[in-house]
């Protein structure tokens, strides 16, 4: 059974103290770590009492998605739509794979879970055989809204230090594609995934 929260806590508090810092992990030197200079990780906090509602999880804090049905979205079929970053960001694209009823990932039942994969997929390919594509990164975090959503983050090709898990902080930090660029991309990726099935919206 996976430890308590209070006994990773005392774990940590046993190591370093109330106040202490854990080292530096091994990542801060390696070449895709996104920062340099003298880094410190920041002192542990004790568990709180219960998890934090997600956005769209209770009644009193409604969903984003279903307020906003189509916004952001390129492609679009009877149960999924996908969408795109409200403006270019640092990398070629970045794109969500949503449900279009209000459930989060562990609600899909097996009909459901087939077609998310076929559509993963299949955006997945069309995404990784643009041009100058080196990977397309998926990615399904959970702790910010309820609403399914999963993540494809497609890396420029022959720039290293954008490889792997430290993508997402690089989108973050370097200048955003040219619009026209991106528009251009997502109608690419709209209208190949129609081939398959759905509509395009751009």
């Amino acid at each position: 059974m996976p430890e308590s929260a209070e006994e990773v806590y005392a774990r940590v508090v046993a190591l370093v103290g109330e106040d202490g810092r854990l080292p530096t992990p091994p990542v801060a030197g390696w070449e895709t770590f996104p920062w340099e200079g003298d880094l410190v990780t920041k002192v542990v906090r004790p568990p709180v009492p219960s998890e934090p509602p997600r956005l769209g999880e209770t009644l009193d804090d409604p969903c984003w998605r279903c307020g906003h049905e189509t916004e952001n979205a390129i492609w679009r079929n009877d149960a999924w739509l996908v969408a795109s970053t409200p403006r270019p960001t640092g990398l070629p694209l970045v794109l969500f794979l949503e449900s279009r009823t209000h459930m989060d990932f562990m609600d899909m039942d097996d009909t459901l879970a087939s077609e998310w994969g076929r559509i993963s997929n299949n955006l997945h390919r069309i995404m990784s055989y643009l041009p100058h594509i080196g990977r397309v990164h998926v990615a399904k975090w959970g702790d910010g809204t309820y609403h399914l959503h999963t993540w494809f983050m497609a890396r420029t090709e022959r720039f290293p230090q954008t490889l792997g898990s430290y993508a997402a902080e690089w989108d973050e930090i370097l200048p955003p594609v040219p619009e026209k660029t991106w528009r251009a991309d997502l109608a690419t990726v709209a209208a190949k995934l129609a081939n398959h099935d759905g509509e395009a919206l751009v």
